[in-house]
């Protein structure tokens, strides 16, 4: 085993596919395809599984990757320190639900960061999708909710992938909606004050369980409903309409403005917003740098939040 097959096997699985880490490593796909397979016999395991879909990290090559990169970034730090040699491009990947506090963090992240070579990677998708792609490494860090509805369903996915929950901040739901809404100027919004305006929701796909809605409330009364795929569209439907949609309450004005706004909505339900993470990889260097991030931010919004909690 070597550290050139350590790095090799780091890079299939951060670009998912071994012709496009060949492409990056600048080997050709045989070559790289025979080392996998040579470190794979020579440890006794399967760290990527070959179907016709192409490749992913088997449950051992979970296990292994996370051994792998402490090692590379152990022999990187050894590297620099005495031959003054640069070192590997930085690689970090986020999956998220729809939260405009973690875009804000990773700008901060990027600013604060003096990298002359990064990798970065920011996925606001599915929330199912967001479990599997920390379970298989193609992401650092998952930022989603748990509450009383989903803990048991969300629980099992964490143990069943190996990954633990860290909790950011606990919240009640809260109404966005635009500055100029009619009711913007409300203190408190009830089920009965948003009946009359269209529920923007995410849409979830196959998995599209309530265990897995990305909105705090689901609402069976609703009769004007609109599913959207990304932020984007979601802040424009709301900048341009009377649409809303439940969310934690933190808003990150630096991206959105005055334009939108947050109203706590009248429940008893606590939602815990936070991030997973493979139980047996350390946090790296930068994802520490981020969670570090996240958690400032929070603590700056959290009064407002827990000022609303009942």
């Amino acid at each position: 085993m070597t550290l050139q097959q350590l790095r090799y096997a780091i890079e299939i699985a951060n670009s998912g596919s071994m012709n496009e880490a060949a492409k990056r490593l600048f080997v050709s796909q045989p070559s790289l395809s025979n080392a996998i397979k040579e470190l794979e016999s020579e440890l006794g395991i399967t760290i990527f599984e070959r179907t016709n879909r192409g490749i992913s990290v088997s449950v051992e090559g979970i296990e292994f990757l996370g051994y792998a990169r402490q090692i590379i970034e152990q022999a990187e730090i050894m590297e620099n320190r005495y031959t003054g040699k640069k070192r590997s491009p930085v690689y970090f990947s986020v999956s998220t639900q729809h939260y405009a506090f973690v875009v804000d963090a990773f700008v901060k992240l990027m600013k604060l960061r003096e990298i002359s070579e990064y990798n970065l990677s920011l996925r606001e998708t599915q929330t199912y999708e967001i479990i599997e792609d920390v379970r298989t490494l193609r992401s650092d860090l998952g930022i989603l909710y748990i509450n009383e509805s989903n803990y048991k369903v969300m629980n099992k996915l964490f143990s069943d992938g190996n990954l633990k929950f860290t909790p950011l901040f606990n919240t009640n739901p809260h109404v966005y909606i635009r500055a100029g809404h009619p009711l913007a100027t409300f203190e408190l919004i009830r089920l009965e004050d948003i009946l009359p305006y269209p529920y923007i929701t995410f849409e979830q796909g196959d998995n599209h369980s309530l265990h897995f809605s990305e909105e705090m409330l689901s609402f069976t009364q609703i009769e004007k409903n609109i599913k959207v795929n990304d932020r984007a569209t979601l802040t424009n439907l709301l900048m341009g309409t009377d649409c809303y949609t439940v969310g934690t309450g933190i808003l990150a004005s630096e991206l959105n403005g005055e334009a939108l706004i947050t109203i706590p909505f009248e429940s008893s339900e606590v939602f815990t917003v936070g991030w997973i993470a493979h139980k047996d990889r350390r946090p790296s260097e930068i994802a520490s740098g981020y969670i570090e991030i996240l958690n400032d931010i929070v603590a700056r919004n959290y009064f407002d939040l827990n000022h609303f909690l009942l």
